[in-house]
Order: structure tokens, then sequence, then C-alpha cells
């Protein structure tokens, strides 16, 4: 029983040795390209960064060496403020705004989709329709009382049957 538990042990020892990585990317840098900035996400250091919690919100921002930068306040009833904005590999500088509050996620940016303009023949369809309600949208909404159809004695319909 010793030596099998002296077995697994070295086996599981064996085991947790690491391995060097024999897969190498074909756009992997040498070590020395981590100490200066660079604009490549994957070697981007933190600028500035600064934090405040307190009881009543809190407050933080960054920025990093490749152009991303984020801003963000909060108040303690939840309702949060922020921006965030980072550089394209077009080169454009994109930034988006935001509120969160009671009611939702609302960011605002050029980035953003934004829908169609509604046709002016749609509009003037809309307009007609709210000056000229039909008769059965006037009754929407209210309470009409149920037509009674139960008559006041029972009807003599069956006869005797034996």
């Amino acid at each position: 029983m010793y030596k099998f538990i002296v077995l697994c042990a070295l086996i599981v020892a064996a085991s947790a040795v690491s391995k060097p990585n024999a897969y190498k990317s074909s756009n992997s840098r040498p070590a020395a390209s981590h100490s200066s900035a660079s604009s490549d996400d994957a070697h981007a250091q933190v600028n500035s960064f600064s934090s405040d919690v307190r009881e009543d919100g809190f407050q933080y921002a960054f920025d990093t060496s490749n152009g991303i930068q984020a801003a963000a306040s909060g108040a303690a009833q939840g309702d949060i403020k922020g921006d965030f904005s980072w550089i394209s590999p077009e080169g454009e500088h994109i930034s988006i705004q935001y509120v969160a509050d009671e009611n939702g996620y609302q960011p605002q940016g050029d980035l953003l989709p934004t829908p169609p303009p509604i046709p002016e023949a749609i509009l003037k369809s809309l307009e007609y329709l709210r000056s000229h309600p039909s008769s059965e949208d006037s009754n929407q909404g209210q309470y009409s009382s149920p037509v009674r159809s139960i008559a006041s004695k029972p009807a003599k319909k069956f006869g005797k049957r034996f």
C-alpha cells in the first residue's frame, strides 16, 4: 500500500511540472517590447487610474497607452453616468456617453445605429389618424355593462318523459 501511495504522489508531482508552450503565434513579439508603450492592444499599459468608492457613490477613471479611456460616477440610488472612448483600427476616435438609471442603460454616440427617418406619407397618415379617431377607438378602454339575457322566469320546455 505504501508503494502505491508513493507512486501516485510521483505521478501527481510529474504532471504538475509546467511544460513550456510550444505554440508561437505569428505575431508574437520579443519580451523587450513589453516595457515600451505601444498601440498594440495586447501590450497596452495603464497610464492613469483613479478610483474613489464612498457610501454615497463612486467615481473612477482610467486611460491606457493605446487610447482607451473610461470614466464613470454613480450615486447610492443607482444612477450612473459615464463615458468611454477608443481609437478604431481605422484611426477614428470613437466616444460613447451613457446614463444608467431607473430607465435602463441609455448610450449615446456617433457610432450607435439610428433608425431611418419616417417617410413623409407615413407621418401624414399618422397625423390624420390622430385627428380623426374611429368610433371603435372612442370606446376603447371604457367599461360598458354587459347585456342581460337572463329571463325572469324559467320557461317550461320539458315535458314528462315517462
